[in-house]
């Protein structure tokens, strides 16, 4: 799909404020409200844009971790990985998983509200899905950023 100039405005200014209304938006990018939101409209329906979510601060909901977990799996059977995969996306506590090259197989991003809530984590849950051979942590001690907006292209 090609993006043209109007398209790359529009998904700038909705990564930045995706509540912002129509008018709002086709103001911003320099077209009149109604061929802003067939583009918006088209870009939701070519899977350019995936969602619309609300960030919620971790700290405010007392998730005061945030820990780097890498998994790695005994087996590197498509099931073993599958099984992997469905089990630990379902786990709220596990903000993010990647497939990884390495000496690991698996990367985690996990938040927890303290130690002992991750040890539970490790001990209760994760270390429990068969299959799971070695992991390591490595535990945030200061966070910068958390959600980065998409480098988009520019003209050239």
């Amino acid at each position: 799909m090609q993006l043209d100039e109007f398209d790359l405005r529009i998904l700038s200014a909705l990564q930045q404020d995706a509540r912002q209304t129509n008018q709002a938006l086709a103001d911003k990018v320099g077209l009149s409200p109604t061929p802003c939101l067939r583009r918006v409209r088209r870009l939701e329906r070519d899977g350019v844009i995936a969602a619309y979510r609300c960030e919620v601060n971790r700290k405010a909901l007392g998730l005061g971790l945030t820990i780097f977990v890498t998994v790695k799996v005994a087996r590197h059977q498509d099931r073993d990985a599958e099984h992997f995969v469905q089990t630990v996306t379902r786990w709220p506590e596990v903000v993010s998983c990647h497939l990884v090259s390495g000496d690991m197989d698996f990367l985690m991003e996990v938040v927890a509200p303290d130690m002992e809530a991750y040890e539970r984590f490790i001990l209760k849950r994760l270390l429990k899905i068969e299959g799971v051979k070695d992991l390591r942590s490595n535990f945030a001690m200061r966070t910068y950023k958390t959600r980065g907006t998409l480098p988009l292209p520019t003209g050239h």
